[in-house]
């Protein structure tokens, strides 16, 4: 819990925060992490926030350009509510079973693809969603946030 608190107001700093449409080109990327945004895609979202139906499952696409050598990844995803990060689990962590080639080459583009599930129990809230991934060394090869409003 303490690693959780101290590291969320870094990523303030850290994380793109997308707007809809979510289809977004990034040209440079601010942040001390080891790989660069091209694309975020999260579909279906049309709106602002993005309004997620209990039940459904929701497509992520990240197209980055790595800017380090990594034999893994893993992805780890946060609701934050009032301020605080609470694990969101997705169906596949490892992002070398998302459409990541491993091991990770330097100065290589890649399109990370996985699942936003939102489950029935989860509260009709609205949050904001920080997803990223690291590489074998623990840093971030991308990092965005996403506002959304869970329904029904």
């Amino acid at each position: 819990g303490n690693f959780l608190a101290v590291s969320f107001p870094l990523s303030l700093w850290l994380c793109w925060f997308i707007f809809p449409p979510i289809l977004i080109h990034f040209s440079f990327f601010v942040g001390s992490v080891v790989g660069v945004i091209k694309e975020v895609n999260v579909s279906p979202c049309s709106t602002q926030p993005c309004q997620l139906s209990k039940g459904q499952s929701y497509s992520i696409n990240v197209t980055f350009t790595s800017n380090t050598l990594s034999k893994s990844s893993k992805a780890s995803v946060h609701g934050i509510i009032m301020g605080v990060p609470v694990p969101f689990p997705i169906p596949e962590p490892d992002g070398c079973k998302s459409g990541i080639s491993c091991p990770i080459q330097k100065d290589k583009t890649y399109s990370y693809l996985n699942k936003l599930p939102v489950k029935s129990e989860y509260p009709s809230i609205k949050l904001v969603v920080e997803w990223e991934l690291r590489d074998d060394q623990d840093q971030r090869l991308f990092c965005w946030e996403i506002p959304i409003q869970i329904q029904g």
